[in-house]
């Protein structure tokens, strides 16, 4: 699958991106229509602890799902929000299971 990564106001270093990379690859396990995916990092400017921000937005035929996630580091936010597309993808294979 294709991902790419999108740092806001800041360079992400290459391990980040590789474990962002096997991490979205695991998606395809669960739905194997994905096309590709789009990973924003942001970093939030406040005081809290919990200021990194991640958005996946993953492109599958006939739909597009955004999640979103904020925690302490990338790589918590990553996982969380793989694990949201996760249901999200599983939803969907159903829902289409059941129509055919």
């Amino acid at each position: 699958m294709k991902v790419n990564v999108h740092a806001v106001n800041f360079t992400v270093d290459r391990k980040l991106v590789d474990f962002i990379q096997g991490r979205m690859d695991k998606l395809e396990k669960y739905y194997d229509k994905i096309v590709s995916s789009e990973v924003f990092l942001k970093v939030d400017n406040t005081s809290e602890k919990e200021n990194k921000i991640v958005e996946i937005k993953i492109h599958v035929p006939g739909d597009d799902f955004l999640v979103k996630k904020q925690c302490k580091s990338f790589e918590e936010a990553v996982d969380q929000c793989a694990e949201s597309a996760e249901r999200l993808l599983m939803k969907r294979k159903e829902k289409i299971r059941a129509h055919i």
